[in-house]
């Protein structure tokens, strides 16, 4: 059928309602769609070990995908522990931090009533009622905490079952998605797979490299500048950096808590340009030189996907949120009616190279073929 005689305004609503239709599919399977999803990136980056397993030490498929699933495990288990050790110092200085906490707070008193002529009585007034409120909603803070536990360990065991199972089962997975269209397209829809496979392998080692340099900066910076729990700082920066312009924003703000709380209020200023001069780095010199043009997303559609992502899927969604998008880029470029879509979303600078590319191919070719004639 040739959708270029159905009418605009009619094709309009079709794509709307098709868009809102998987979107709330998409909400509604998050439990096992958003674990699945994060199985097979993270199934497609241990391919080649898996591949390797099979052909050069001659293993079966069988324990080729039990040892990757238990190299998977020692990571997210590495990775727990790591937090958890770092977490522990912070547990252990918790009642020094707290007389720190009222030293701060008896002073933020006295600048109140300094500044804005709020005596004592009524800023203990403000700060019962907000006690009032908070113990109020205690019980529900302590289940959404909770929840969130719970809901994490249910997301990462299901990951790592799913991780097992598309590992396992990979062959028979990509002869579906093969057999599933008719035979003129089965050469695009391989060309499609590859650049898919590719993108993420790329994506996910270069979002790894990425994550240890901002550590290493982050780190670096931070005992420098004297801040207590640098590392652990610098770790939960260097993981939330993974979320494009919210990440930075929320791992600063929690590092000036912490320096405000542990009396290093002074070095604000230079943790803020700090933390700006560390996102400049990555963002304008890491990023394009680790990641390069396979996740090629403009600015403004990466942001809509992290809000989509948090939407539908929560907080995993704003971590898989770009290498999805990024997926659908490479499946807008190659499919016929939809690479206006790619060229939305993707960077103006990386289209511009191609076609100058492209172009210079063509001109490289008519050389050629006037030489020939002559």
């Amino acid at each position: 059928m040739n959708t270029d005689k159905i009418p605009f305004i009619i094709r309009l609503p079709l794509v709307l309602v098709s868009v809102i239709a998987i979107g709330y599919l998409l909400s509604l399977g998050q439990i096992i769609l958003a674990p699945l999803t994060f199985a097979i990136f993270t199934a497609t980056m241990f391919l080649p070990f898996a591949n390797y397993l099979e052909k050069k030490l001659r293993l079966s498929r069988g324990w080729s995908t039990v040892i990757s699933v238990l190299l998977l495990i020692i990571v997210l288990s590495g990775i727990c522990y790591f937090f958890a050790y770092q977490l522990s110092d912070l547990v252990n200085d918790w009642p020094k931090l707290q007389k720190q906490i009222e030293v701060v707070f008896h002073r933020m008193q006295i600048w109140f009533f300094h500044n804005f002529s709020l005596n004592l009585d009524d800023q203990m007034e403000y700060l019962k009622q907000a006690a009032e409120k908070l113990a109020s909603t205690s019980s529900l803070i302590i289940g959404i905490t909770i929840g969130m536990f719970s809901s994490s360990v249910f997301f990462f065991f299901l990951s790592i079952i799913f991780f097992m199972a598309v590992l396992n089962y990979r062959r028979i997975l990509y002869k579906f998605i093969r057999d599933v269209f008719t035979q003129r397209h089965i050469s695009k829809v391989e060309e499609i797979l590859s650049e898919v496979q590719i993108m993420v392998k790329h994506y996910l080692a270069g979002l790894i490299i990425q994550i240890i340099i901002v550590f290493v900066i982050v780190s670096a910076f931070l005992t420098i500048m004297g801040v207590k729990y640098a590392i652990l700082l610098a770790a939960i920066t260097g993981f939330l950096n993974v979320i494009p312009y919210i990440g930075i924003g929320v791992s600063l703000i929690i590092t000036l808590i912490i320096s405000f709380a542990t009396g290093s209020s002074a070095n604000i200023l230079i943790l803020v340009l700090g933390f700006l001069a560390t996102h400049s780095i990555d963002a304008n010199i890491t990023l394009p030189f680790v990641i390069g043009s396979k996740v090629k997303i403009n600015a403004l559609f990466s942001f809509l996907a992290i809000l989509v992502g948090e939407a539908i899927w929560g907080i995993s969604g704003m971590f898989l949120c770009i290498p999805i998008l990024g997926v659908l880029k490479i499946i807008f470029d190659r499919v016929d009616g939809l690479q206006p879509w790619g060229l939305l979303i993707g960077d103006d600078e990386t289209h511009s190279r191609r076609r100058r590319k492209k172009e210079m191919k063509q001109e490289a070719k008519r050389v050629e073929l006037e030489k020939t004639e002559e």
